[in-house]
Parts: structure tokens; sequence; C-alpha cells
């Protein structure tokens, strides 16, 4: 990273250039340039991808980091980061002007100026009792220019920066890939600002406008978000805009929206509408399975009501906190929203691998529910998030108790560690692959050589041994494209024969750089 501060950071520049000044600002600011230079407690990155500048350290193991467009990151030593200012100098101004300011991340502008006041005056008084910080920290605001501030707008200004620190600047762990804590108050739930464009699409087509019927009926992104918004907003004049939206989320064919949608439609009540739901039931296969249970023709509106009211009551609801987390990351992507959605599922993911209790089923508390990991692993892998779908990825496959998930999960792991570049490691997955076949210890993968589970094995097998081989590896290409010719052997003829072409190819780029 170029040295961005520098650059634009008028008072970091005069602690660079004044050794008066950058020690006053290490004590008893505690804004020390030179702890700069042994890094952080830990090796961190930012989830967004984004460069991390260190410029100061403090006595307590922290770290202040400034961030691509100069924001600056306060990390402590046990595991929590946020944003402070927007630049060096907004950070600067706050530890100069409250020097117990680490105290006040959960105080509000909304707490009102008597608390604040109150609780800076007490902080202060405790540190007076030990240095001064009245005649250094006038000396300091006059000659980085500074104006003095009251407590109140520093408070105002500190928790303004903290909420900008979701989703854009997460600190994570580099090696285990965990966020740290927020520092100071989280922002609003996820849902909020997916639903935001939903809402406001909705209050147009509430208020007739024409041109938005059409865009919002046309863009499938657009429909599923306003359906989701009439799902916690609604409203007795609707039901006209809910069939027009029920009628074009057919495209999609069976999505949860369209079953929203014709559940808004259905609890109405209005028989009239019964044409129109039996023939979006019968879209095609996937919707008639999806809508099984739809009151067929002649039905009353009693049971219309019945049959949408107890979908309704299963599957949806009125409490946007009561949906599952996938239907607000999934629709967050969906809108370009990738860091919100990444950062929630990144500090899903920690719940779980903080308390894998989490995971146990309620009716078999010694089961383990792992499908919520899978998931994550593909959700991540959508998002392009290789390390973190790999976290989820190993932590799922760890979990298996039978020989044939145990090789899927491997298997499923080896892929994305070959698409991470981790290529050792993906052989090492491979292994475990083989392994699992055989000693199974059970009789669950009896059949792999005869389905596709067999097939996926063995081209993972070549595709590996062919990066091996592109990565100047030949030794363990060709032991590679050993265990793949084995495994090959062993399979059926109809799950060889999608292979061979795979192998050949592989055969002879080993060949070629051996």
């Amino acid at each position: 990273m170029t040295d961005h501060a520098d650059v634009t950071d008028h008072a970091l520049r005069l602690l660079r250039q004044d050794r008066r000044l950058a020690e006053l600002a290490a004590f008893p600011f505690d804004f020390d340039l030179d702890r700069a230079a042994h890094g952080h407690v830990e090796e961190v990155r930012l989830a967004s991808g984004g460069p991390l500048e260190t410029v100061a350290g403090d006595d307590t193991g922290g770290s202040y980091f400034v961030c691509a467009d100069g924001s600056v990151l306060y990390a402590d030593s046990e595991g929590a980061a946020g944003i402070i200012g927007s630049s060096v100098d907004e950070a600067l101004e706050l530890v100069i002007g409250l020097p117990g300011w680490r105290g006040y991340t959960g105080l509000s502008p909304d707490d009102g100026e008597e608390k604040i006041l109150a609780r800076v005056a007490e902080t202060e008084e405790e540190i007076r009792e030990y240095y001064g910080i009245d005649e250094e920290r006038a000396e300091l605001r006059a000659a980085l220019g500074f104006p003095e501030r009251s407590p109140v707008e520093l408070v105002g200004r500190l928790r303004a920066a903290l909420l900008r620190t979701e989703p854009h600047f997460v600190l994570l762990n580099a090696d285990e890939g965990c966020a740290y804590d927020r520092l100071g108050p989280a922002g609003p739930p996820l849902w909020e600002p997916v639903l935001a464009a939903g809402r406001a699409d909705l209050a147009r087509l509430r208020e007739g406008d024409r041109t938005a019927w059409c865009d919002v009926a046309e863009d499938p992104v657009r429909r599923r978000i306003t359906l989701r918004a009439a799902q916690f907003d609604r409203a007795e004049g609707d039901l006209e805009p809910l069939r027009h939206l029920l009628r074009h989320e057919t495209r999609s064919s069976m999505t949860d929206e369209l079953r929203l949608a014709a559940v808004l439609v259905g609890l109405y009540g209005d028989t009239g509408d019964l044409p129109l739901l039996l023939e979006v039931r019968e879209t095609d296969f996937d919707t008639m399975c999806g809508l099984g249970g739809m009151p067929e023709p002649g039905a009353s509106a009693d049971e219309l009501r019945q049959w949408a009211r107890a979908l309704d009551e299963s599957m949806f609801g009125t409490d946007p906190s009561d949906e599952p987390v996938s239907t607000w990351t999934g629709l967050a992507r969906d809108q370009g929203m990738t860091e919100l959605a990444r950062v929630t599922l990144i500090r899903k993911l920690d719940t779980i691998f903080m308390d894998q209790g989490r995971l146990h089923r309620p009716e078999a508390p010694r089961a383990l529910a792992t499908a919520p990991l899978s998931g994550l692993a593909r959700d991540f892998e959508e998002l392009g998030d290789l390390p973190q779908a790999l976290r989820a990825q190993r932590l799922y496959a760890a979990l298996q108790q039978t020989a044939r998930d145990r090789a899927s999960a491997r298997h499923s792991q080896a892929r994305l560690e070959r698409e991470a570049g981790r290529l050792p490691q993906a052989a090492d997955s491979l292994a475990a692959v083989r392994e699992a076949l055989a000693a199974p210890g059970d009789d669950s993968a009896r059949h792999w050589r005869q389905v596709n589970l067999g097939r996926f094995i063995a081209e993972e097998h070549y595709r590996l041994a062919l990066a091996l081989a592109d990565a100047g590896h030949p030794e363990e290409s060709r032991a590679l494209l050993t265990a793949a010719d084995a495994i090959l052997g062993e399979l059926s003829e109809n799950a060889a024969r999608g292979v061979r072409e795979l192998a050949e190819r592989a055969a002879t780029r080993v060949r070629e750089v051996s």
C-alpha cells in the first residue's frame, strides 16, 4: 500500500516529522508511532480484501490501521475492532480529545449531554491521578491545528465511525479466518438494507405507478424483494399488485417468493383468484410439487384462506427477524450487497465454530445436523470467497460419521483446495477420500464404484494431477495419476465412460513434465 496517510493526513505527517509531538501522542494519549514497526499481535486482513497499513499502536497491544480510503481501524489485542475515524487526523482528534475513548464505545448522543460529560469527567479524573493530560492536550491540539471540540461531539463522531465498520472494514484473523468482534454498537439487522429497495418499489406499486408495475414485474430480483416487502408490510389494498407479481414470478419457476405470492393472494379469500392460482401451480413440474395441497376449483373462500394461512404460519409470517439468515444473505447477494452477505455469513460460521452444540438435533441430541455448514460452504463459494468456503467445508468434513459422507465431503474439500491453489492440501484431502473408501467401517459407500460419487472422485484426482503438473510438481502429479488410474479401474463401465477423456489428457500432461 502507498503511504496514503502521508499524502492526506496533515497531523500524522507532523507527528512523523517532530519527535516531541510524536512523544506527546504516545504518552499520555497512547498513539505510539514506534509500535507500528512491531505490527499487530497476530496477522490480520480485511474480509473485503482491502489493504491495511499499521500506523501506530498502544500499550495494551492494540493497533491503528489505515485502510484504502483513509479510514482508521482500531483493533485491540482481545479480538475486537472498529473504525474510529474517516482519516488519521480524525482519529487523532478523538484519542487526544477523549483519552479514555475505549471506555465510551457503548455511548451514544442519545444518552444525553449530562451522562456523557459525567462519564468523561469520571474517566479523566482517574487518569489525572497518575499523570497530566490537560497541558499536554492543549499543546498537542495547538501544534496539530485541532480545534477544541466538546466530549459530546467527539462521542457522536466515534459512534458514527464505529457504525461504518460493517460491512467493508471487518477484520479477520489471517490464519483462521474468524472475524473480530464489533467494537461498539451493532448496525441495523441485515433485513433492513436488503428490504429497502423492495419497500420503495412496493410504495410505488401502491401509488399506481404504471412504470413501476412494468419495471418491477420484469426484473426478477426487484420482484422478489418487493414480494418480501409485502410479506412484512401487509395492506388491505395490495391484492391487485400481488396478482400482478404472482403472474410474473412464474417465470422463475418454483421460488420461495412464488409460494409467498400465492399465499398472500390466497389470504384475501377471493375465490375468483382460484383459476389464477391453479394456473400458476400448473406452470411446470416443480410448481406442481411446490404448490401441492392448493384448493381445487369450487373451493370456498374459507378453504382458500385456510390453505394460505397454514402455509403462512409454517413458512412465512410477518416478522423479518424470524426468517432464516439465508433468505437475507441470498437477497443481499442478488442486489450486489456482497460484503453485507459475506460478513453475515462469516459471523454465522464463527458462531458454529465457537459452539458446535448449535448443530445438535433437538429430537436426537447426539446427532449433528451438519447441513448448515455445507450450505455455508456453497454460499461462500458463490460469493467467490474460497478461504471461508474451505473453513466451512473442513469443519463439515470433520463432522461426517459415515464412510460415504466422509468421502463425499473430503472430495468437495479437495476441489475447493485445488481451486484456491492449495495443491498439497488438496492431495491430502484426496488421500483421506481413498482411506474412507478402503477402510469404510460401515457399508454406506459399498456402491461407490457404480454411482456418480466414484466418477466425481476419479475426476478430481485427474484434475489435481493436471494442476500439479502445471505447477511444476512432476513427482506429486505422477503419484496422483497412479492413484487416479487405480480408482478408474474400479469404476463400473457407465461411471468410467465419462472420465476417460480427462484421464488421457492428464496422463499426457504428466508425461510432458516428467
